[in-house]
């Protein structure tokens, strides 16, 4: 977690491969596919609240929010390290992150989300956004990297492709880099969130 926090500092943003465990991350992995086949998902949307349209020209992939109320035993180990990942953040950046909202992700084969900012239009409250892939076997050649632009220059400048392994942990500033996730070849799971201030 200290080379998390250390990357944020130097960087803005961190890609932690193995920060869960095969055991705790496949848990997770099996709740989110029961999920899904048990039709617990819907079309991911653009923008928010009443200016929320789906748009699959943009984005083609599936969510299901989680409910911060539910206590379910496969997230115990992944929320707790998300809330000392915002102790941390908060001691070192002076954020002022008091909240956390996710969901499962799904991109079915074929699916994309093209490049974009996490922070919506008119509201600073998403800070930092985490991504964890919930991917197993996950080889080259399967798609679903996520791209991220690491300089001011945003989509004209330099970029990392990060894969989507089981396990990987990936944090970064929402509102300061751009990012899409390329299309897909198998399907692709994780959860993806974002710590919050008030806005």
């Amino acid at each position: 977690m200290e080379q998390l926090i250390t990357d944020m500092h130097s960087v803005g943003w961190s890609a932690r491969p193995g920060f869960l465990t095969h055991d705790e991350s496949e848990r997770l992995r099996q709740e989110c596919a029961l999920a899904y086949e048990n039709g617990g998902f819907r079309p991911a949307g653009v923008g928010h609240g009443a200016g929320l349209k789906i748009r699959e020209d943009i984005r083609k992939d599936q969510v299901m929010w989680i409910d911060p109320g539910e206590q379910a035993a496969e997230r115990h180990a992944y929320l707790g390290a998300i809330e000392r990942i915002r102790e941390k953040l908060n001691q070192r950046f002076f954020l002022g992150l008091f909240d956390y909202e996710a969901h499962f992700a799904i991109y079915p084969e074929g699916a994309y989300y093209k490049a974009h900012l996490d922070r919506h239009v008119g509201s600073s409250a998403r800070l930092v956004t985490v991504i964890l892939y919930l991917n197993d076997a996950w080889q080259p050649g399967d798609g679903g990297e996520l791209k991220i632009w690491t300089t001011p220059q945003g989509c004209d400048g330099a970029f990392e492709l990060i894969e989507p392994r089981m396990g990987t942990l990936v944090t970064f500033f929402s509102g300061d880099f751009w990012h899409e996730v390329l299309p897909t070849k198998k399907p692709r799971m994780s959860i993806t969130g974002w710590y919050r201030a008030r806005d």
